[in-house]
């Protein structure tokens, strides 16, 4: 595995330092070794944690409502962009069903502060990438801020250790893809949390980052009811990987013989899908997850979303202003209703853009990726 690895591995070592760095940790990533699932017993002995923790998270039960605790506010914040949001800051665990294991999975809830309305506030579902925490995610991309201003309630599930070593969501997985592997559990945390919080389930909206957007992608294509809408920042393309080598091909190739093929798949096992509202946001320069990804996605997205290859596409090209990179939007409209926006932005690497430059896999120049997603979301409802 690791001989038929090495062009891909000289081709990965040949980008800037600072993407070097970030492309040699995702490798270790992709081929560090899963380690076993534990086993859950029916009553299992609290263990010592090897390292402090922000709070301790209970074990919930699928069947139980979640007994949420606030967790401790992150340390002072440099300046006031970095601020704790004034919301409800919760976490808990998550029990369900993945194949025939059962599943432990720890999530972060961020409520926004003030009065929800009447049919609750909407909810966007965040997914981290590899070498990435929930609560890092949720620094970094400063989407609870974002969440705070426009009125949204934010859950981060955090991917274990367990599971895999570094955190990475097994977007390449062809079970995973199917339905299979960690979806079931998201989706059960989902629809628990949206129980439990009286969250508005006509506005459902989940995105991720790098290997969490590979993911999102998953859970959105076999979920459709469940979301009002799409969002992915630096993704691979859905249906293809199948292996760790397979996916490391992707990130850097792509994969056009599966790109029309893999949505006809999905559009087979689920007659009658309903439209997925999608926004694509890339880094011209990134050289972990290479652009020719998004053009690929946005032909999927053309596809589930029954758009002809003709359709007109509106072009709106910004210079950037104070946030120093210019970018361009491409939208495509069914009606008047905008069904996919493809975000293209120069000079950005594998990084979340317009983020928190202090934490990896975030780059403080570029528009805002939190307020782009947000601003997109807030047109739709499923």
């Amino acid at each position: 595995m690791v001989k038929s690895s090495a062009p891909l591995l000289r081709s990965l070592m040949r980008v800037g330092k600072k993407q070097q760095r970030s492309a040699a940790r995702l490798l270790t990533a992709l081929f560090a070794p899963p380690k076993p699932a534990p086993r859950v017993r029916a009553k299992p002995k609290p263990k010592p944690a090897a390292a402090p923790k922000p709070a301790p998270t209970p074990r919930i039960t699928s069947a139980a409502a979640p007994k949420t605790k606030p967790a401790p506010r992150a340390a002072p914040a440099t300046s006031a962009k970095d601020a704790p949001a004034p919301g409800k800051w919760l976490t808990a665990r998550y029990a369900g069903q993945a194949g025939q294991v059962l599943r432990q999975m720890s999530y972060w809830l961020y409520l926004p502060d003030g009065i929800a309305p009447p049919s609750g506030w909407p909810l966007i579902v965040m997914l981290h990438g590899c070498e990435q925490s929930a609560t890092q995610f949720a620094q970094g991309t400063r989407m609870n801020q974002m969440a705070q201003k426009a009125g949204y309630a934010v859950l981060y599930p955090q991917q274990s250790l367990s599971a895999h070593p570094h955190r990475c969501w097994k977007w390449y997985d062809r079970a995973t893809q199917q339905g299979g592997g960690d979806v079931p559990v998201l989706v059960g945390m989902i629809s628990q949390v949206l129980a439990a919080h009286s969250l508005d389930r006509s506005r459902v909206f989940i995105c991720g980052m790098s290997a969490g957007a590979g993911m999102a992608n998953i859970v959105a294509l076999n979920h459709p009811e469940l979301f009002a809408g799409l969002g992915l920042h630096s993704g691979p393309l859905y249906g293809a990987g199948h292996s760790t080598v397979g996916a490391l091909g992707v990130m850097q190739h792509g994969n056009g013989a599966r790109v029309d093929s893999a949505i006809a798949e999905v559009l087979e096992r689920r007659p009658g899908f309903p439209s997925m509202p999608t926004i694509l946001i890339q880094g011209d320069d990134d050289r972990v997850v290479r652009p020719v990804n998004q053009v690929h996605l946005r032909r999927q997205a053309m596809l589930v979303n029954d758009l002809p290859p003709a359709a007109p596409v509106r072009v709106a090209h910004k210079a950037g202003g104070r946030s120093g990179l210019p970018y361009q939007l491409h939208d495509v409209y069914r009606g008047r209703k905008l069904m996919l926006r493809v975000a293209r932005i120069a000079q950005l690497q594998h990084a979340w853009s317009g983020g928190d430059a202090r934490l990896s896999f975030n780059s403080a120049a570029g528009p805002d990726a939190s307020k782009m997603l947000v601003d997109f979301f807030g047109k739709h409802r499923r």
